[in-house]
């Protein structure tokens, strides 16, 4: 097996590094993560870099002072002892248990294979990663194991995980370049008569081929006159007709698994006054929380800003997340609304993508951006901010 684009064994250590230490700063034996997807699911690939996929339940518990231990899906009772693997880097452990999140009677597999592997390792005060999504069957265990304390260690790792180093920030603008090219190729491809499906599909090939593992793509058609919303592949299923327009959201992962996001709206003929009245808008939304982007101001506050910005022209506040950090997670923090507790800092990675919806307009932009040391910098998708008349 041979990953198609890794980030480097450098970049891994550094990541292990600055948690060790912050892990040993809190007197923590090891720290527990489980996810079961690759797209809000960055925790075990950040530590790892390599992904739960599909659905299966894969457990990582990350050592100061030895190598992790990996459980997944697998055969009963299977244990494989590793040293220096290529692959599972940073690894010491992998054992596997057949189970699934489907079926009911399997959920406490994992958790018994975790509460064995601490007490292997004598680990005693353990810290939890969003410990409120993981399954109940995993807490209740290790909550019934004698011996064993859990605490909330999510701001231990987020801290590190928000500021991107060097290697982080150059994938990100890879997967930024990817998904302008993936976008251009689909405004040669998109034309009456074909499905919104279909447009979907071949942005999706486009992405693939470009280098892309998996993400997701947003996106419906609609006559002029009525809002072309974000919908996902059930809903995909409209006819494309002269004069229509399409609004398509790009969210992908690219080399290292780093995700960023871009929207833009297309019209098949020349776009109405009122789009290009609600675009100007939005994009004058997104420049204005950039101006607010600074080391230093709380997260909190620039979603009130841009909450006073909107209802200063009339238009609602948000109760969406209309900007958020990105990287190895789709979402990931900080998220720029009331309730984060971060504050911005160099080198975090936000997507800004003002919108609103009053039936007649789905008016929306995203683009992706670093936080410098004076604010963000330029705008890392090259992808034009207008709207695309084909």
């Amino acid at each position: 097996m041979q990953p198609r684009a890794p980030v480097s064994t450098a970049e891994l250590e550094r990541r292990w590094s600055a948690v060790r230490l912050a892990m040993r700063g809190q007197g923590l034996d090891a720290v527990v993560m489980q996810n079961s997807s690759d797209w809000v699911g960055g925790y075990v690939r950040w530590f790892t870099d390599l992904p739960a996929t599909n659905g299966y339940p894969r457990t990582v518990v990350f050592y100061p002072d030895r190598p992790m231990t990996v459980i997944e899906m697998g055969e009963f009772g299977a244990v494989r002892e590793l040293e220096n693997d290529p692959v599972h880097r940073g690894v010491g452990r992998i054992v596997s248990t057949p189970s699934f999140t489907s079926i009911a009677y399997t959920n406490g597999y994992d958790a018994e294979l975790l509460v064995a592997e601490l007490r292997r390792t004598g680990a005693r005060t353990v810290g939890l990663l969003t410990p409120g999504a993981l399954p109940s069957a995993l807490t209740s265990a290790l909550a019934a194991a004698p011996g064993l304390e859990t605490t909330d260690a999510s701001d231990l790792v987020d801290d590190v995980k928000a500021v991107k180093s060097a290697e982080e920030i150059a994938l990100l603008h890879a997967v930024a370049a990817l998904q302008d090219q993936v976008f251009a190729a689909v405004c040669g491809y998109i034309r009456p008569g074909l499905r919104d499906i279909d447009i979907v599909d071949f942005a999706q090939d486009e992405a693939h081929r470009l280098g892309s593992d998996q993400g997701i793509y947003l996106g419906t058609s609609a006559p002029v006159g009525r809002s072309s919303r974000f919908a996902g592949r059930m809903l995909q299923g409209r006819t494309i007709e002269k004069g229509d327009h399409f609004s398509l959201l790009i969210e992908v992962n690219g080399p290292g698994g780093m995700y960023v996001e871009i929207a833009r709206t297309m019209v098949l003929g020349k776009a109405p006054q009122p789009l290009k009245d609600a675009f100007a808008t939005v994009r004058a939304a997104q420049d204005f929380t950039l101006s607010q982007l600074r080391p230093g101001v709380a997260a909190a506050a620039v979603a009130d800003a841009h909450d006073r910005w909107m209802q200063a022209r009339g238009l609602p506040a948000e109760r969406r997340l209309y900007a958020h950090g990105q990287g190895v997670d789709m979402v990931e923090r900080p998220l720029i609304r009331r309730d984060e507790t971060m504050v911005l800092k160099a080198g975090m990675c936000l997507a800004v993508h003002p919108g609103y919806d009053d039936g007649s307009v789905f008016a929306v932009i995203c683009d992706n951006y670093m936080i410098e040391a004076d604010g963000p910098g330029a705008c890392l998708h090259r992808t034009e901010k207008r709207l695309f008349e084909l």
